[in-house]
């Protein structure tokens, strides 16, 4: 999540800015008018002396056909299909996981929740233009409703059509790492199959179309796993168990946690061991085997200057925000890897999810839980939504499964 903390200083800047002498806000309506095809509410414009120029929640969310959740200390507000977060008692609101600040606040007064002016007369006709519009010369908010021209979106916002690749790593006579701490018979390619068909079904469940390069313990050619995600493809997932060598036996018990692997120039140390761990699944494929001398040259001249870049980066934050909301391990970041053959044969956004360490025994006890297995497919199908509706308010897409 990117924080945009605003000082006490700031802040008060920001109210003086808006507030007159007199302590009432500048240019504030009265009341203002909302306008939808369903009809017309005017809603009253309460001053706060703290929180500053608000209206009430219940009202404008009926109005406009949203919904109001509350999640103490937060309150979640539904329009449109997207959701907003505010901080009740704090100039903070979350819109697609980014923590934004505000002038005022959301409060609640006689079990009554209310909202700032602010949400309503810049934050929603910015964020969702293409949905709501404010005039600030007649206090008249409106709801320009799903245009003709554009598909109906989904409840969680997006726009139908995605499609995400999801490529369990290992399989086959490729058994992966041995998983050090797995109970006996359980290897890298089993937890990567368990946790990618459980990505598939809660994508399917987000209305996302999903292509598995493997949906048993069969071996796919790394060089061909990439492939899966073709043009009409949005992002490419591989998924992985890490693991230790042997030569740092003393650390297992230390080393834990997640991280996620983008194609980059930054190659770590700790990258180039992963490369070459996950690379020796080439040796199980004597067809495609490369020549010595060769080490993807030919591959890499097309792929120094990716142009998908930062997709891949703004997906790789996502899903190690959203682990770290239900992985007990350590959150080792977002690292890049110009050597990875199954990123390097990508031609789309692509990312490497190193689940956890089959070295640590903590790690390996979670990887193989039924039941943590779905929180961390839950969490990094929530990271996908979250960064597709980037992708869309971003680029002002209006359809989407037909490339980029």
């Amino acid at each position: 999540m990117t924080a945009h903390w605003l000082s006490l200083p700031a802040l008060l800047g920001a109210l003086a800015t808006t507030m007159g002498d007199s302590g009432v806000p500048a240019a504030v309506p009265a009341e203002i008018t909302v306008q939808t095809p369903r009809g017309t509410a005017r809603l009253a414009v309460t001053l706060d002396p703290g929180a500053g120029p608000a209206v009430a929640g219940g009202p404008l969310l009926t109005a406009l056909s949203g919904a109001i959740r509350p999640a103490d200390p937060w309150v979640e507000v539904t329009l449109a299909g997207q959701s907003f977060r505010f901080l009740l008692g704090a100039p903070f609101y979350t819109f697609n996981h980014q923590l934004q600040t505000m002038v005022g606040w959301a409060f609640r007064s006689r079990d009554s929740l209310f909202l700032p002016i602010q949400f309503v007369t810049e934050i929603l006709p910015r964020v969702l233009a293409e949905r709501y519009a404010y005039d600030p010369a007649t206090g008249r908010f409106r709801d320009l409703g799903p245009t003709a021209s554009s598909p109906a979106r989904l409840p969680n916002g997006l726009l139908p059509g995605h499609l995400v690749t999801i490529d369990p790593g290992h399989g086959g006579r490729d058994p992966g790492n041995p998983g050090h701490y797995f109970p006996r018979g359980i290897h890298e390619k089993h937890v990567t199959l368990a946790v990618g068909i459980q990505l598939r079904d809660e994508l399917r469940r987000r209305g996302i179309r999903v292509i598995m390069t493997r949906t048993t313990d069969t071996l796919i050619n790394l060089m061909d796993r990439a492939k899966y995600c073709t043009e009409e493809c949005d992002l490419f997932v591989s998924l992985h168990v890490d693991a230790l060598g042997p030569r740092a036996r003393s650390r297992f018990g230390e080393v834990r946690g997640f991280h996620t692997i983008i194609i980059g120039e930054e190659n770590t140390e700790d990258a180039d061991r992963i490369a070459q761990m996950e690379n020796e699944a080439l040796r199980y494929e004597e067809e495609h085997a490369l020549r010595p001398g060769d080490e993807l040259d030919f591959i890499l001249r097309n792929l120094q200057m990716n142009e998908y870049l930062r997709e891949s980066a703004r997906a790789a934050e996502l899903v190690q925000h959203n682990l770290g909301q239900v992985h007990t391990g350590e959150n080792r970041g977002v690292k890049q890897h110009n050597r990875l053959v199954v990123l390097n044969t990508a031609r789309r956004p692509a990312i490497l999810v190193e689940m956890g360490y089959a070295t640590n025994p903590q790690d390996a006890r979670l990887l193989v839980s039924r039941k943590a297995q779905q929180a961390l497919a839950t969490a990094m199908a929530d990271a996908i939504v979250a960064y597709l509706l980037e992708y869309e308010r971003r680029t002002g897409t209006s359809d989407v499964g037909s490339g980029r």
